[in-house]
């Protein structure tokens, strides 16, 4: 009994220490983190829980449910991939081919209508609504001041850096990206309750367009320009744009950083797979959705086009658009994909005419920092075996 209650003096003394620490520091963020984490048993966010944030509609318009394929889920996974499948807690599998969908599976309870959160497919979201907003005129094109939108970045060395810049990681700007300290921005990003005011507060330490690196930051100023070109909220902007069009069957939800506020706009788009696989569709056919030209085929080529950047080693950029992910030449497909962090992906492979979309709790670590990560290819594979014949549809 003595040493329980000694325990139990060192744990109280512990939080009332951490409390203080929180209070004095201003991380308030850090209360709303603990509590949907570690109070959860989890070390992370979980891919359902948008509904602790609160959250701005993406309205839909008239429904436009996929044609089914003739020969729809007439193949299984094959045992090769399963384990993979497995360990990294698939939740939904959706092939659409030549327009159709072919294929389509869930697990641990999870659905056609279930909500999951997009995570950093979300950054891709954003650039294709960029795309919009310089087909509509709103921004000139890529290569406009990001400080014609944001006035602050007229000074201190930030006039330099376009609207490019942001769409392919190449800003300069030194957000910390750090996934596991609760003090980096991904974490007071999401957790937090002021996107505008954190985000501001980091500057340019490197000449832009030159060096590709990965910051969520760089996509929530993209939301931000949008905001202030379109008049609207990205999401009103994307429901007007894109789910409406798309026929999306489902509203989104895109989680905000206080009621009536700002979207995650690096992230937290929360839908279902089917719905997902519509945008992959619309850049397979070249921005195009049942023959109506939503986004311009300029636009969508520059975007699944490898941007003429380096890494930090020095190494030619052989992997990344405008916030698109580019596997070029994989077993002969030249690939393209969306991904979030718990293994989030819509997958484009444009000359067998289909998108894989994977959600999923968990995914492998990159093969090497800002690279693809190694289940991905699992994904691609089962989806080629089962249905990579260009076989026609009914």
């Amino acid at each position: 009994m003595k040493i329980l209650k000694i325990i139990g003096k060192g744990l109280l003394i512990i939080l009332v220490i951490l409390n203080l620490a929180i209070l004095f520091s201003g991380k308030w963020y850090l209360y709303k983190g603990i509590a949907n984490t570690y109070l959860k048993g989890r070390k992370g966010p979980s891919i359902e829980e948008y509904t602790i944030f609160e959250n701005r509609e993406v309205k839909t318009g008239t429904p436009q449910p996929w044609h089914l394929a003739y020969n729809a889920n007439s193949k299984k996974i094959p045992d090769t991939y399963l384990k993979e499948f497995t360990d990294m807690e698939t939740v939904a599998y959706v092939i659409i081919k030549n327009d159709s969908l072919i294929h389509e599976q869930y697990w641990d309870g999870f659905g056609e209508n279930s909500y999951t959160n997009s995570f950093s497919m979300a950054k891709t979201f954003v650039s294709i609504l960029v795309g919009a907003a310089i087909d509509e005129g709103k921004i000139k094109s890529v290569d406009q001041p990001v400080s014609d939108f944001l006035p602050e970045f007229k000074d201190d060395g930030k006039a330099k850096l376009t609207i490019k810049h942001l769409l392919t990681m190449s800003s300069g700007i030194n957000f910390d990206e750090d996934y596991v300290s609760p003090f980096a921005y991904p974490a007071q990003a999401y957790y937090g309750s002021d996107l505008k005011k954190l985000t501001y507060n980091y500057k340019i330490v490197e000449e832009p367009g030159k060096v590709f690196n990965y910051l969520s930051g760089n996509s929530e100023l993209l939301g931000f320009i949008l905001e202030k070109a379109t008049g609207k909220t990205i999401s009103d902007y994307a429901s007007e744009k894109l789910w409406k069009p798309l026929g999306a069957l489902h509203p989104a939800y895109w989680s905000l950083d206080h009621k009536d506020g700002t979207e995650k706009a690096y992230c937290c788009f929360n839908s279902n797979a089917r719905d997902f696989a519509r945008v992959g569709e619309l850049f397979l056919d070249s921005g195009k959705w049942n023959g109506t030209q939503l986004i311009s085929t300029e636009y969508v080529l520059n975007s699944i086009k490898l941007a003429d950047l380096v890494d930090d080693l020095g190494n030619k950029n052989d992997k990344y658009g405008y916030a698109w992910w580019l596997m070029p030449n994989y077993k002969g497909h030249d690939i393209f994909y969306a991904r979030g962090i718990l293994g989030q992906y819509i997958i484009c492979i444009p000359d067998k005419k289909m998108v894989v979309v994977r959600l999923g709790k968990k995914r492998e670590k990159p093969l090497s920092p800002h690279s693809h990560t190694a289940d991905i290819f699992a994904y691609i594979d089962a989806a080629l075996e089962m249905y990579g014949k260009n076989h026609f549809q009914k």
